[in-house]
């Protein structure tokens, strides 16, 4: 059954939908907070290097895959790099935007427990962007890694010395996969559809392409994945109460919510 027209689940408790414009509110106030925080990391070139040569030693020593495997595969073909770059560039706002979208409309309580627990995750990052500063693979000479989107296009990143609307030394942890996940998570727990572990496919194709692009190392992708789990031991998910359509109703699934799916585009 479509979304549109599925009939709708009984929330727990009778969850009430929050007030939207203090949700409205609440979330640019977090966004723009996060966005300040990370200009406050930002001029710590040194040691973001250093770290940078740190982690990429430790990977070796844990070893791991290299990114260059990953990197070697979009480099097959112009069209694919291109469109790992643009898939870099523009999905990960838009898709946990709809997913939270989604959430509030059709499931008020597990929009409450996805948006704490995306709040917390987002501090902890920014927590760590500021102890631990990190200079992307791209940047790092010792990888021999491509600067996939300075050479292929699209780039959303200027030259870091002059590039004043975000910070590049802030590649650990990385949020393009915990936010990923988390929806991927969120969707999953919020939904009854067979179908619906098909979501884990976005945060895979967000791993592929964040390591292939070099914006990121594999243990970014993992800490992310750490501090999420954290933050969701810490946010428990609300319980939902079965009603006599929930048993035979078909759920939200990745092919049947144009919204949701076309932002992953």
């Amino acid at each position: 059954m479509k979304a549109g027209t599925e009939p709708d689940r009984a929330e727990p408790d009778g969850a009430a939908r929050p007030p939207l414009l203090r949700e409205i509110l609440l979330v640019a106030g977090l966004f723009l907070v996060y966005k300040l925080g990370r200009q406050l990391a930002t001029g710590h070139t040194e040691a973001a290097f250093r770290n940078a040569h740190t982690v990429w030693d430790l990977e070796r020593v844990l070893r791991l895959p290299g990114e260059g495997a990953v990197q070697s595969a979009l480099l097959h073909g112009d069209t694919l790099v291109h469109t790992a770059n643009v898939y870099y560039a523009t999905v990960h706002f838009p898709a946990t935007a709809a997913f939270l979208v989604w959430l509030y409309l059709r499931r008020p309580a597990h929009y409450v427990w996805a948006r704490r627990v995306l709040a917390a995750l987002t501090a902890a990052a920014l927590a760590l962007h500021l102890a631990f500063p990190l200079a992307p693979p791209r940047m790092l000479t010792a990888t021999g890694l491509v600067d996939t989107a300075r050479v292929y296009g699209p780039s959303v990143y200027g030259p870091p010395q002059t590039d004043t609307l975000s910070n590049q030394f802030a590649a650990m942890p990385s949020l393009h996969f915990g936010w990923a996940l988390m929806l991927a998570i969120g969707l999953i727990v919020a939904t009854r559809s067979r179908l619906r572990w098909l979501w884990l496919l976005h945060p895979l194709l967000t791993l592929l392409v964040i390591v292939g692009t070099a914006n990121h190392y594999w243990l970014d992708a993992l800490v992310a994945a750490a501090l999420l789990g954290l933050a969701l031991a810490l946010v428990h998910a609300p319980r939902r109460t079965a009603t006599t359509t929930d048993r035979g109703a078909a759920d939200l699934a990745p092919a049947e919510d144009g919204a949701l799916v076309g932002a992953g585009r």
